[in-house]
């Protein structure tokens, strides 16, 4: 009920704003301007505004078929030939290419799988091998007890390999199950079954389940009451998933196939994050130089930064981002006025003259801090845009709404990761200070 209250309120408080612009405009326009506005004027001015009220949501391209997933993940291995040296793509080319002959091509029979933690009493195979006889082939396991303790809390891959997967839980709810639980993939088709002989309780125990599980699990509650035969009618909802055979191993090819993308996305930006330090490193001097020759206001930095489209092209092409050039330098700038609004240039430029006093007592000239301010502020912003990209890979239409709230913390956190490198920049400052011959006594 909530929800669809909420959705109803979106468009009126658009309304609103929209006739409440309309009113001002034409106030302005009439009373303190003197231009006349005319009927056209206002429906085309309404028409504006409207569009510019309009929340645009990100929209993910997702593939919805297993065709659709093997055509992503070849896209990415061609990735890795921009991104990797020739002898590092030609070793790991192969191995990754069998990855995925290996998922597109499994033609196993369907499988299922029991399981849960250690301690649990598990159905035997012959019992489930009567109970989903009918259902053939099929591959029953439900040997695959997990620990009470796990470093990692991963499931192995004979069972997250596994078509379907039915989780016993004993009750009441334990922290190790809830973590297990938890790290199922949502995609998985998965169920908990649980047992209580006692009717009367079984209500409030399921309600008070409910309110500790994920979303995701609560239509998916099988509950008898301990004897077998009960057991074999609560069963009934996973025999009948497991009739459509073909859908079930497309949804498994399916998750694989995403899960290895994922894999490969987590390898590409580490290699992404390489490629863009040596860019990072080059486009702040860059700035820096150009500063210095034509010195600006400390509040048009963000003109100089990065807007200026030194590090967009690249970053572009190092992540692969298809979106308009126009649309990233937007990005930049609004990176760039957060970095402002949080003091980069006050404390970067604070903590620049206190380090010349440190070393031989030179007093860096007002031009050379301006300069060195943009290089940090580069450095800043172009951290904040290289984690927007990854935050926004496979995004067609990024919400630049969102992005006016994400700006702060993606700078925040930019500077906090910066400033743990404060050291090995002012080394750059003072390698870049000695090239330009500004300051020889800086050292």
């Amino acid at each position: 009920m909530k929800d669809s209250q909420d959705k109803q309120l979106i468009p009126l408080n658009r309304i609103g704003i929209t006739f409440f612009a309309l009113l001002l405009t034409q106030w302005i326009t009439t009373d303190l301007v003197h231009l006349p506005f005319t009927g056209l004027g206002i429906f085309a001015t309404a028409i504006g505004l409207w569009y510019f009220s309009k929340s645009s949501k990100p929209s993910f391209d997702s593939p919805t078929t297993v065709k659709g997933w093997i055509d992503r993940c070849k896209d990415v291995l061609g990735q890795f030939e921009s991104l990797e040296d020739h002898s590092s793509f030609s070793a790991n080319s192969l191995k990754r290419s069998n990855e995925l002959l290996e998922i597109v091509s499994n033609e196993k029979d369907q499988s299922i799988a029991f399981t849960g933690t250690d301690g649990n009493e598990m159905p035997t195979n012959e019992f489930l091998r009567d109970v989903f006889s009918e259902i053939k082939p099929l591959d029953i396991s439900s040997s695959n007890l997990l620990p009470l303790d796990d470093e990692s809390w991963s499931f192995p891959s004979s069972l997250f390999n596994k078509d379907q997967l039915v989780y016993l839980l004993p009750l009441p709810l334990r922290a190790v199950d809830l973590i297990w639980l938890k790290n199922i993939p949502e995609i998985k088709q998965s169920w908990i079954l649980i047992s209580w002989a006692d009717c009367s309780t079984l209500s409030d125990q399921i309600k008070m389940l409910h309110t500790q599980l994920p979303e995701n699990w609560k239509d998916r509650i099988l509950c008898f009451n301990g004897s077998s035969e009960h057991l074999k009618e609560i069963l009934n909802p996973v025999k009948n998933i497991l009739k459509q055979s073909e859908r079930n191993k497309d949804i498994t090819k399916q998750r694989l196939l995403s899960g290895l993308h994922r894999s490969w996305q987590s390898e590409l930006e580490d290699l992404r994050r390489i490629k863009f330090k040596s860019l990072q490193n080059r486009s702040q001097w860059l700035v820096a130089g150009a500063v210095f020759a034509s010195p600006v206001p400390t509040t048009d930095l963000l003109s100089v930064a990065v807007v200026n489209g030194l590090m967009i092209k690249e970053m572009a092409n190092i992540w692969s981002c298809k979106l308009k050039p126009e649309l990233l330098k937007e990005v930049a700038k609004q990176l760039c006025m957060a970095a402002l609004a949080q003091g980069v240039v006050e404390w970067s430029g604070q903590a620049l003259l206190s380090f010349s006093k440190l070393h031989g007592g030179t007093w860096l000239a007002a031009g050379t801090i301006q300069s060195l301010n943009a290089a940090y502020m580069t450095r800043v912003v172009g951290r904040s845009m290289a984690d927007w990209m990854a935050l926004n890979n496979g995004v067609s239409e990024p919400d630049l709404n969102l992005l006016k709230k994400q700006a702060p913390e993606l700078v925040a956190s930019a500077i906090r990761l910066e400033k743990v490198d404060w050291t090995s920049f002012i080394k750059q400052s003072s390698n870049w200070l000695k090239e330009q011959k500004l300051s020889p006594g800086f050292n």
